[in-house]
């Protein structure tokens, strides 16, 4: 095999390592941020004159959940570009 063939070889495990990398790291993030969701709208049930403090407090928890998501995308995009 030449270098051109294991270039390709390269670029395709960088791909298959991005995907590899999105596909698992989304998991926790979406499962976390349906379980605050949850826990949001079970709280506002409960008690429906705190649900502007609920909600303001649930939205900063998605934030801060959704920045492992972007740490991901992140590093899948410099797998992208090393490869």
């Amino acid at each position: 095999m030449d270098a051109v063939q294991y270039a390709h070889i390269v670029k395709a495990v960088g791909f298959c390592a991005a995907a590899f990398a999105m596909s698992v790291g989304s998991i926790g993030p979406a499962l976390g941020q349906g379980m605050v969701g949850k826990e949001a709208c079970n709280a506002s049930g409960r008690s429906p004159e705190h649900a502007n403090n609920i909600r303001t407090t649930m939205m900063l928890g998605m934030g801060i959940i959704e920045t492992a998501a972007i740490y991901n995308f992140i590093i899948a995009i410099i797998i992208l570009i090393w490869s």
